[in-house]
């Protein structure tokens, strides 16, 4: 991390409003895409966002430059954005992990997309999926987070972060045949 970075970080610890200030406006547009990735909303997006920097500039103090600023805010973000998905539903539906199976790491690096899909497309079917799935699978292939990341996340066990993605890639592939085979709804 540059010592600017570092400099207004400490600033912020110190209730320094203009430093705050400028580390909201560093952040707060490429916050509030992650949170449109999820809520689909831009009003509850831009709550998620102003939620999560009061959050962030609250608990400053446990921010310990492990990871960028950036990641660390993006995961509150990504939390804030799940919470509000779950408030609306009540609850998150957990798969029963008693029938869970661990799956071959290798068969998840040979998913592929068709190179006619446009990227568009594929996030519309992402949306279709059902919330279990579509949660690991942003998490994923769109956010970049790793198993044991998502897991901690969404408070589920790796292997079930390994069999719901997983699934959700299946189900992805049975929304995108259509749209491969020119059938576009």
């Amino acid at each position: 991390m540059n010592t600017f970075q570092v400099d207004i970080i400490e600033q912020c610890k110190q209730n320094n409003r203009t430093a705050q200030l400028k580390l909201y406006n560093q952040y707060c547009d490429g916050m509030y895409t992650v949170a449109m990735r999820f809520v689909k909303d831009s009003m509850e997006a831009e709550d998620i966002v102003q939620e999560a920097f009061i959050k962030a500039f609250a608990k400053l103090n446990q921010y310990k430059a492990e990871v960028t600023f950036g990641a660390w805010l993006k995961r509150i973000v990504v939390n804030k954005s799940i919470d509000c998905l779950k408030s609306k539903k009540q609850h998150l539906q957990e798969l029963d992990e008693v029938h869970l199976k661990v799956v071959d790491s290798s068969y998840e690096n040979e998913w592929l997309v068709d190179d006619t899909m446009t990227l568009d497309e594929i996030k519309e079917a992402i949306q279709k999926l059902p919330d279990k799935y579509r949660y690991v699978v942003t998490l994923y292939l769109v956010e970049g987070y790793d198993h044991q990341e998502i897991s901690e996340i969404l408070n589920i066990t790796e292997i079930a972060s390994r069999t719901q993605l997983s699934r959700g890639k299946s189900k992805l592939k049975e929304l995108l045949i259509p749209i491969k085979n020119g059938t576009r709804s």
